[in-house]
Parts: structure tokens; sequence; C-alpha cells
């Protein structure tokens, strides 16, 4: 099992985080431009039982994501789990938490498995690792230029 944390600190109250995560439009802002990503069914807000579906062009294939939201905590926590998709596992909780300062810390932590076995792992791995960096990265920055309070 493989696991990718990525965290940061966003200006903003937890309150404002969570809420542009429920937000209609979320998936589409969070999903980078450059991902051949269609978005065949957004879910209907982010708690238990909520779906979203996504069509993934991989080279000439394509292969629709089915993703589960299975934990929901207002204003701390949603996660979603893959019920089919290109992954053999996928488990993804969003947490945020209160600063001090009133900032959130959003933390985005997923446990996954590639398929192939220790094939996958070894020829996909790197690509994969890459691909979750640069996505995540551009999901905190959209996040951040979103909620950044005016001073």
């Amino acid at each position: 099992m493989a696991h990718f944390i990525k965290q940061s600190e966003v200006a903003a109250p937890v309150e404002e985080v969570f809420a542009f995560h429920e937000r209609p439009d979320a998936l589409e802002a969070l999903t980078p431009p450059w991902e051949p990503v269609e978005i065949i069914q957004r879910p209907d807000g982010l708690k238990i039982g909520t779906r979203a579906i996504l069509r993934m062009k991989m080279g000439p294939f394509t292969k629709d994501w089915v993703a589960e939201h299975t934990e929901y905590v207002p204003n701390r926590l949603f996660a979603d789990i893959q019920r089919s998709g290109p992954f053999a596992s996928w488990y993804h909780r969003h947490r945020f938490e209160p600063t001090p300062q009133g900032t959130t810390l959003m933390t985005d932590e997923i446990e996954y498995r590639l398929p192939l076995g220790w094939l996958g792992e070894t020829f996909g791995g790197w690509f994969v690792r890459a691909k979750l960096e640069r996505m995540f990265a551009y999901r905190h920055q959209v996040v951040a230029e979103k909620l950044r309070r005016q001073t």
C-alpha cells in the first residue's frame, strides 16, 4: 500500500475552507486543466453515500472512476473511496484543522495500490507519485488563492 500526503496552511478559517469544498463547482475548480478528465456526475455534496463519476483518458483508452464519500464531519473532514477506477484501491481523506492564528491546516491523505501488484508499483509507482505531487500542489494553490484573506 502506497501512502501520499499533501499539507498546507490556508489563510482562511476552517468553515470557509470546508465550505469551498462543498460548493457544487468545487470538483471542476480543483481539477487541473492539463488533466484529461471529464466530470460525468458531480457529487451532490460531501455527505456519506454521495458519488462522483469521472471519465479519465489514458492514452487511447478511457476509464470511469467512481468515488463514493464514506466519512463526513462538518468543518473537519470528508473521505472518499474508489468503488471502481484506475487503481487497485484508493482511499482519500480530506482533513481541515483550525490553527491558533485563525487559518486552516488542510491535509490530503491518500492510501492507494496500483494495479498489477509489484509490477505496477515497479514500473508506474514513480509516475503516479509525481502526478499526485503536481495535482495536489495545484489543488492546494487553487484553494489558497480563492480564499486568500483581504488585508
